[in-house]
């Protein structure tokens, strides 16, 4: 391979080694002093003082007093993210329902706005856009600044903001667009946003699936670490999964697609109740096995050993689980050495809107230089 010659900037080395000190900071679960995040960079103290000036003044940083100590010297202050700096808009528009979260550089939800309601048909974006201004002006009375916005649907989204198909939406082409309120606006896919916002709890190992129980079902692949999107972005529509070519009707034009047999529509219609809730109580074992029959498809073709339920899923897991396990047992080839280990989601039903809104945060950690050009 031949080297580059292209001179590095000082300004992208700046910029590399403010993301560096950001993010060392971040990740630390206790407030760090500026001599632990030289340490722990291998940049020299001076370099990491005036870089901490800088992110401090950008309201990207904020120090905190030290513990008390009994030894001698002076103890040093610490370093967090800083409470009142940027936030990041959240948005989540699924079949019968549109939510808003905003959540700061600490991680914490400063606001969470939930609209029920049927939100088929493009023309619900009004609703949405209306919603996030409600959010705005919450989170800018408490003196935060709004870094960006992500928006996550239950579809295939294209670059641009283009959501190509979102079959339960009845979303076809629909542009979404890239500026929201005069932010900047990325869309997504709610299972892939929830996947990540899930991986941010910590508490996972490096690879899972994440499934997203809703009317429709949507999975979030994360292989060592990254969200697995595939060539054109568009993996993880495990919802259309064949159950039974002879089925029922889906949205997607097919028949007999899991959709059809664990989608929330068609759970409460099984159980003959009205609302999710009263599913708790309900025989869940079609629904259990046909969610059985896919998961033991991806584990098969992926090799991992940790599925994440994640929607209405969540709470019903106790009663889905065993269903799950039998067909997991009967067809995944390495279930008898190998088993795999179904949870519930941390984050439950609101982990697709915080996973968007960490979106916008992640943004801000990987590149502080560009926010504070901003």
């Amino acid at each position: 391979m031949t080297a580059s010659n292209a001179p590095v900037r000082q300004s992208s080395v700046r910029a590399h080694n403010l993301a560096l000190v950001l993010q060392t900071v971040a990740n630390s679960p206790d407030p760090i002093s500026r001599a632990s995040v030289a340490g722990a960079t291998g940049l020299t103290r001076a370099t990491v003082s005036a870089l901490v000036d800088d992110l401090i003044a950008g309201a990207l940083l904020a120090e905190v007093d030290p513990a008390p100590r009994s030894g001698a010297g002076r103890p040093a202050a610490g370093l967090r993210p800083a409470a009142d700096g940027p936030a990041g808009l959240g948005l989540e528009i699924n079949v019968d329902y549109r939510a808003a979260c905003v959540v700061d550089l600490t991680g914490t939800v400063r606001h969470h706005l939930v609209e029920a309601g049927d939100q088929r048909g493009p023309g619900s974006l009004d609703g949405l856009t209306r919603l996030a201004a409600r959010a705005l002006r919450l989170a800018r009375a408490e003196g935060l600044t709004v870094a960006g916005a992500a928006l996550a649907v239950p579809g295939l989204v294209s670059a641009g903001g283009v959501v190509r198909v979102a079959p339960n939406l009845g979303w076809q082409d629909v542009a979404v667009g890239s500026q929201l309120h005069g932010l900047p606006l990325m869309v997504d896919n709610e299972a892939n946003l929830a996947a990540l916002s899930e991986l941010g709890t910590g508490d996972l190992p490096p690879s899972f699936v994440y499934i997203s129980g809703e009317i429709g079902i949507g999975a979030g692949i994360v292989l060592n670490g990254a969200l697995y999107r595939g060539v054109r972005g568009w993996s993880g529509e495990i919802g259309h999964i064949p159950i039974d070519s002879a089925g029922p009707r889906c949205r997607c034009g097919a028949r007999g697609c899991l959709e059809q047999y664990a989608g929330q529509e068609a759970m409460l219609s099984a159980a003959g109740v009205t609302s999710v809730e009263s599913l708790a109580g309900a025989d869940l074992t079609v629904a259990g096995t046909a969610l059985g029959t896919a998961i033991a498809t991806v584990v098969n073709l992926l090799d991992v050993d940790t599925v994440v339920l994640g929607g209405i899923y969540a709470p019903l897991l106790p009663g889905l689980h065993d269903a799950i396990d039998a067909e997991i047992a009967r067809r995944v080839l390495t279930a008898d050495w190998s088993p795999v280990r179904l949870r519930a989601a941390t984050l439950g039903p609101d982990a697709a809107v915080r996973g968007a809104a960490g979106a916008v945060l992640r943004g801000v950690l990987d590149d502080p230089a560009a926010y504070l050009a901003r």
